[in-house]
């Protein structure tokens, strides 16, 4: 079983003063001196002052008038300070300077709209991802490698480890992978790294792969044995599963062929009534051959190529230069049978860029990628005009909702231009949500 997949500047404040000094200050009077311009640089020494540095700075502010700020001694040698600018010439030449550099301004990185949130218009719907207010009051089950709990994007509460049965409270990803899905589901829309389709949620890590990203069917079973317990009382009405291993439906919850995960799936489904959404699998094949993919009750997840966030094709790639803008990604599975089309969408899944490990962000590419992009509309939807619907009807809406839009809205490969015997599925639309 394996994954798919400031520095701010002081504030200053000016003192009341009198109507004379006030004039005086400004230069109003007869024979006063304009004040200096002045700049804030970082100075660095060179190496030999190590052992003297506080006495060199002593000598630039009775020399040079400079006024130090912090003092740096481990790093580098040297101070930050406001500098006279007619000084600054002169300080650089003075032999204990290694180098005076401008005192420049830095910020956090600006958050950007993913690709994918974009392309499915997670901006126009009623969560409205990007403008940088708001989250959404729901909850999502991440099944996967675990969720980087100390990501400042990302509203971990909580989770279970069925890798480590020891250690159930671990939940924490040494992957990867599930960080980067649960950003897509639900990054934080705070001005951070990215946004995700139901910024905010809350997350509950369902850890069930390891650091390689592989386990097997005991880890998927604990995990959907948590869910099942745990998804009434927690208001967790959607989860993801951007995993698969070899195996069939056989049309009967796997009762028949004896599958105890499809079993698990089917109460999860039926009776706790968790929308599954399963990634279909990058074998390029028919996901018949999948599961959880196959499963009638999951709704299962192609992967479409965009790398603009805009329909329409034509823009350039950004990663996987093999894949062409706005069609069915080369890599991707797809339905064939009529019974697995029926349960059949599409999401973005090429260059996806969502929440890394220890912050920042990363790209990755799969039908894994595609997969969240689905699962966070439906937590959507179920917030909205899914609310109090079956798993399978929310499903159906989903669909229905996807194949309403207009064939503009879609991609090469989706039901308005079909691939012979390769069912894609139309690409899923948040914004009506």
């Amino acid at each position: 079983m394996v994954g798919r997949g400031r520095v701010a500047r002081p504030a200053y404040r000016l003192a009341a003063v009198s109507a004379a000094a006030g004039a005086l200050l400004a230069g109003g009077l007869t024979g006063a001196k304009a004040a200096e311009p002045e700049g804030r640089y970082i100075v660095v020494l060179d190496e030999s002052a190590r052992g003297r540095a506080e006495t060199v700075e002593q000598g630039h502010g009775r020399d040079h008038g400079v006024r130090v700020g912090f003092r740096y001694r481990h790093a580098l040698v040297g101070y930050s300070a406001v500098v006279p600018e007619s000084q600054v010439a002169a300080l650089r030449a003075d032999p204990n300077v290694k180098a005076v550099a401008p005192d420049l301004p830095v910020h956090a990185t600006r958050q950007v709209l993913p690709t994918g949130v974009d392309r499915i218009q997670g901006d126009a719907s009623s969560a409205l991802s990007g403008n940088g207010t708001g989250t959404v009051d729901t909850a999502v089950a991440i099944i996967d490698t675990g969720i980087d709990t100390g990501h400042r994007d990302l509203n971990v509460a909580g989770g279970i480890n069925c890798v480590n049965l020891s250690r159930p409270g671990d939940y924490r990803d040494n992957n990867g992978h599930g960080t980067h899905v649960a950003g897509t589901v639900a990054a934080r829309d705070n001005g951070d790294d990215v946004v995700g389709v139901v910024p905010g949620a809350r997350l509950y890590s369902v850890k069930v792969l390891g650091a390689s990203g592989s386990g097997s069917t005991s880890n998927i079973l604990c995990g959907l044995d948590w869910l099942a317990q745990n998804a009434a009382p927690l208001g967790i009405k959607a989860a993801n599963m951007s995993l698969g291993g070899d195996g069939a439906d056989d049309g009967n919850c796997g009762f028949t062929n004896n599958d105890p995960e499809h079993q698990a799936i089917c109460r999860v489904v039926n009776d706790a009534g968790v929308t599954l959404v399963a990634a279909a699998g990058n074998s390029s094949d028919d996901l018949a051959n999948h599961t959880p993919a196959a499963f009638d009750e999951v709704l299962t997840v192609t992967a479409a190529a965009d790398f603009d966030g805009q329909p329409g094709g034509g823009a350039a790639a950004t990663c996987r230069t093999s894949n062409q803008d706005d069609t069915a990604a080369n890599f991707s599975s797809f339905a064939v049978g009529a019974a697995d089309v029926a349960h059949t969408i599409a999401g973005p899944g090429v260059c996806i860029r969502s929440t890394r490990n220890h912050g920042t962000t990363v790209v990755f590419s799969g039908t894994s990628m595609a997969s969240p992009h689905v699962a966070g509309t439906a937590a959507l939807c179920l917030t909205g005009p899914c609310a109090g619907m079956t798993p399978a009807q929310v499903i159906a809406k989903l669909r229905a909702d996807a194949a309403a839009q207009p064939a503009s809205y879609g991609f090469a490969g989706d039901p308005n231009a079909p691939v012979a015997g390769r069912y894609y599925g139309h690409l899923v639309h948040a914004g009506g949500y």
